[in-house]
């Protein structure tokens, strides 16, 4: 019993965490917003473009381009399909499957809201690197955080050796950073723009992943409100079927 507690204190203090986190980086954001669009943010994004582009050269650029393609929508989209697969066939995770879509797929509908509502124009616009539309926040830099940091997830939490995890998380947390630099150096976004993607990714993924380890934990605990909800749903609607069929008689 002393151990089930502690196991439920130590899941309630991990999911709590993650909404605390949330929240803090929905604030980040918000106030990164308002220094974008009251123009206060032209210095920052001045500086770091310039440092990124001392080492431009056409070797840099094509580099660049591969980079950036490893964050667009028809490769993760791809990529997703495939994780999809993996989850549901090898893994029978079910709610893997569904956290995820909703996780990727919440991301873009997340990124299409947020550039509407800002209306940031871009550095430049260029098709060839999907850079059209509006600029805040990145769609890639969002996308690929989300996607990147649920495939890290589920490695962390799989059976690899710890050498194995440690690698493969590292290497896609570079990645992600790449993506982002890769977008400022082609001129499709302002470092802010950036920066603002990544801080959306991490807000809608913690809350992605607290939900699915609430649902996790609940499948596996003793105490367990939401098989309780949907008992007492299908109770009323059973019995609201009840006093149909009577009131018909």
């Amino acid at each position: 019993m002393v151990k089930e507690n502690t196991k439920i204190g130590i899941t309630l203090l991990l999911l709590l965490s993650g909404l605390a986190i949330a929240g803090l980086f929905i604030v980040l954001f918000t106030e990164l917003a308002e220094e974008v669009m009251s123009q206060e943010f032209g210095i920052f994004d001045s500086f770091i473009i310039k440092l990124i582009l001392v080492n431009q050269s056409p070797t840099m650029d094509a580099l660049m381009v591969f980079i950036t393609e490893l964050g667009s929508v028809w490769f993760l989209g791809t990529l997703s399909i495939v994780v999809i697969l993996v989850l549901w066939f090898k893994g029978r995770d079910k709610w893997g499957v569904l956290f995820f879509i909703i996780a990727v797929g919440g991301g873009g509908l997340l990124t299409t809201l947020l550039k509407h509502l800002y209306a940031r124009e871009r550095p430049s616009i260029n098709e060839e690197i999907d850079a059209v539309g509006f600029s805040f926040p990145s769609g890639h830099s969002i996308g690929s955080l989300i996607f990147y940091g649920f495939v890290i997830f589920l490695i962390v939490r799989g059976r690899q050796k710890e050498w194995v995890k440690w690698t493969v998380s590292i290497s896609l947390v570079v990645l992600v950073m790449l993506i982002g630099t890769s977008r400022i150096y082609l001129g499709a976004h302002f470092p802010s723009d950036v920066a603002a993607g990544y801080i959306a990714g991490i807000i809608w993924l913690l809350l992605c992943l607290t939900a699915l380890e609430w649902i996790i934990w609940q499948s596996g605990s003793r105490i367990r409100p939401v098989k309780g909800l949907r008992k007492m749903l299908q109770s009323g609607l059973r019995l609201a079927k009840e006093k149909t069929n009577r009131t018909k008689v």
